[in-house]
């Protein structure tokens, strides 16, 4: 079973759907999950962007451009790991921990990428579960409507 089935069966889409049409609600999936990460993170820097007189662009440049950098700080905020841990639990040196996490480097690979963002949704499971829950939600109204 593929990782995407149990969102097949919640939206009723037949198991048998092709292929193409599952790798769009898989994308689309990721794209929704990443907006509302960003949203955590817009939220948390509310202030920040208010005292600097962000327009919404300029927002999101940042968030983007800072992505992987604040989902490490926001795994290092829960106190459950260092940067010394991340890069042990995910294999990646450490100095390449410590770059994302100081902005120095903005396009970490995908690779890492993933295994950081792995460890983040397991440190932040409730906080990827109102994601999911307010994705699916917005499926679900927009399907019935």
């Amino acid at each position: 079973m593929s990782a995407i089935e149990p969102l097949y069966r919640l939206f009723g889409i037949e198991h048998d759907v092709t292929k193409d049409k599952g790798q769009i609600l898989e994308a689309d999936f990721i794209i929704q999950l990443y907006k509302g990460l960003n949203e955590n993170f817009r939220s948390q820097y509310k202030n920040y962007f208010r005292l600097m007189k962000f327009n919404q662009e300029m927002e999101n440049a940042m968030l983007e451009s800072n992505f992987m950098q604040n989902i490490i700080n926001d795994v290092v905020s829960t106190g459950e790991y260092t940067l010394e841990g991340i890069a042990h639990y995910t294999n990646i040196p450490e100095e390449v921990v410590r770059e994302i996490a100081t902005g120095k480097n903005t396009n970490p690979s995908f690779q890492s990428s993933r295994r950081i963002i792995e460890l983040h949704r397991t440190v932040r499971l409730n906080l990827y579960k109102e994601i999911v829950k307010n994705v699916l939600s917005n499926y679900l109204d927009t399907d019935t409507a």
